[in-house]
């Protein structure tokens, strides 16, 4: 199974599920299940086809672009419903509690691939080349050519298991939440600015719009950010004192 000439049902049709629409439209035919009432007025104008009922999702390759809260019932719902040859990816910012959840409750026969691109709208606004993704291979081996399918896209791909990419992503991603959300709470800009002061304003403004869900994923469904929230108070304590 190739990237190009496949065919991919997005479910959920949110900030993220639209931008992988897209960057997915050029490699085959886009399939939406999303069971919110306005999709259908998203949708139209595009070609992309809407599919009404779980049990019609026949895609090679199935994303679950929903957040991390809402992943359960979506695998419940859809589960059942899949089959031999299909391949699952998630999309969620934390990987272990999603590998758990897709393993215990989809088919022994379908693929699964935890995955998190390390990008959203706002760092893919430029185009996507030189972006991270993350693979963790669950089951199943189509993971590979997926994999050689990205970098072709000239994504830079990590292959790792669930708990190293959670390890890794609350140093960097999960950090970068917390810090933006405490330098949003300050007042601010001020008048005057260094260049360093810019770049920081930048990369907060990459993540300020995230959602409420996002934030909450990122920050607390992590385990390992406890650990990285503790050791940033300390080190401000330390500079403080």
């Amino acid at each position: 199974m190739h990237l190009a000439s496949s065919s991919f049902t997005i479910v959920g049709f949110g900030a993220f599920g639209k931008l992988l629409a897209q960057l997915l439209a050029p490699m085959g035919s886009i399939f939406i299940y999303d069971r919110r009432p306005d999709v259908i007025a998203e949708v139209e104008g595009t070609d992309f086809q809407l599919v009404s009922h779980p049990r019609e999702i026949c895609s090679g390759i199935v994303i679950m672009a929903v957040p991390l809260q809402g992943l359960k019932d979506c695998l419940v719902e859809i589960g059942p419903h899949l089959g031999a040859g299909q391949v699952v990816i998630d999309v969620c910012s934390v990987k272990e509690e999603p590998a758990r959840l897709m393993q215990e409750l989809l088919p022994p026969d379908v693929e699964i691939i935890a995955c998190h691109p390390m990008f959203g709208p706002a760092s893919a606004a430029n185009g996507i080349e030189g972006l991270q993704v993350v693979l963790c291979p669950l089951r199943g081996m189509t993971w590979r050519k997926i994999a050689k399918g990205l970098r072709k896209l000239q994504l830079t791909v990590s292959v790792m298991n669930a708990e190293e990419h959670d390890r890794q992503a609350a140093l960097s991603q999960g950090l970068m939440h917390l810090i933006a959300r405490a330098v949003l709470s300050l007042k601010g800009p001020p008048l005057i600015r260094t260049r360093s002061h810019d770049l920081l304003c930048e990369a907060i403004e990459m993540v300020a719009h995230d959602s409420p869900e996002l934030f909450e994923t990122i920050t607390r469904r992590n385990p390992y950010m406890e650990e990285v929230r503790s050791k940033l108070i300390r080190g401000l304590g330390g500079v403080a004192s």
